[in-house]
């Protein structure tokens, strides 16, 4: 039996989403959320495909006008989005009339936490939900691939290939930088939802990442990312284990 994706009224019954308000849009909830992003920038619209749901303490929309805080969610409304969840800490201590009236004329879902909350966790729990509707398990999607890879003995070569650089690194540089791009590809760069999992300040961000490209190259292309990705999963694997043992001690 095939699973629906879940609504955005669905989400929100779920235990993360407690205590969240809907303030407009209330006709809207019933529609389907294909995704959830953490976003600060004011452009975000045009990194929209149709029918996601965007988390934000709203620390950047504090400071546009009061126009460009109207156009923001007008653009949100306009490009797809199922909805806006602003988180009442930060950014703002209540919603801006431009904000709340933007939202109401479009009929755009805007739902509000007035204390803080983990994105986190939202993402992760709203994310579960929507790939157990797609019927896909994201962590077992590139079993084929690591198990190819350990059969053929091109594990370790492949390792080497990919983050070389880093493994060679001591212990505490090593696990610090192969954390920030563990965080970087799984957000896909959005550096301040990254800055935000690792507990670093944004500055931090900028100061790793050129780390990262002085050691690794080119980290926009997609089938970098992708062998990147795949090479971070292999250093969690039995492989990985092989590489440690194999890597004299620093």
């Amino acid at each position: 039996m095939t699973r629906t994706l879940p609504t955005l009224a669905e989400l929100l019954t779920l235990a993360a989403f407690s205590g969240a308000e809907v303030l407009s849009g209330h006709a809207r909830l019933a529609q389907p959320v294909t995704w959830v992003h953490v976003s600060e920038v004011l452009d975000a619209a045009r990194f929209l495909s149709g029918g996601e749901l965007l988390l934000s303490t709203g620390s950047l929309l504090a400071q546009a006008s009061a126009q460009g805080q109207a156009d923001f969610v007008r653009s949100l409304a306009e490009g797809g989005a199922q909805g806006l969840v602003l988180e009442l800490v930060q950014g703002f201590r209540d919603v801006p009339v431009e904000v709340l009236g933007a939202a109401r004329l479009y009929g755009f879902p805007l739902v509000v936490f007035r204390q803080e909350v983990s994105f986190a966790r939202l993402t992760r729990v709203a994310h579960a939900r929507i790939l157990s509707a797609r019927g896909e398990v994201r962590e077992a999607s590139l079993s084929p691939l690591l198990d190819a890879l350990a059969e053929t003995g091109r594990s370790v070569d492949f390792l080497q290939g990919q983050l070389g650089p880093l493994l060679a690194l001591p212990t505490r540089p090593r696990t610090v930088l192969m954390g920030t791009l563990d965080a970087l590809l799984q957000t896909n760069f959005n550096m301040a939802e990254s800055a935000r999992r690792l507990g670093v300040r944004r500055q931090t961000m900028y100061y790793r990442i050129e780390q990262l490209r002085a050691m690794l190259g080119d980290l926009n292309d997609p089938k970098r990312q992708l062998g990147l990705h795949l090479a971070l999963e292999l250093t969690r694997s039995e492989a990985g284990e092989v590489m440690r043992e194999e890597r004299p001690h620093t």
